[in-house]
């Protein structure tokens, strides 16, 4: 049969101004980010948070650009034949026969 609940094990509540100072936080890295103020302020504590992915996304699509291999010597292009463009044969269609009606008998 399980104890009382220790205090210190529970999960801590979240205090209204930590949660003020993360929100500003956020907002300030929206701001630098390229928004409006204007929209930022009207944006829910969610809205922000979803806001913020976006902009991580498009800071991380930027950041990391293609790396090209630097060659030691140029390498001579390889010749190659060229192809063919084969003709495909032209394959008519049989018109399709007619049915005979039903005979009753």
């Amino acid at each position: 049969m399980p104890g009382p609940r220790v205090k210190f094990r529970e999960r801590p509540k979240k205090m209204g101004a930590r949660k003020r100072v993360r929100t500003k936080s956020q907002k300030k890295r929206l701001f630098a980010a390229g928004l409006d103020e204007k929209y930022v302020n009207k944006l829910t504590a969610r809205e922000i948070r979803d806001e913020l992915k976006k902009a991580a996304r498009k800071k991380s699509a930027r950041k990391s650009p293609v790396v090209k291999k630097k060659s030691a010597a140029k390498k001579k292009p390889i010749a190659r034949k060229k192809s063919v463009a084969r003709k495909k044969p032209v394959v008519k269609k049989k018109p399709a026969a007619k049915k005979k009606p039903a005979t009753k008998e």
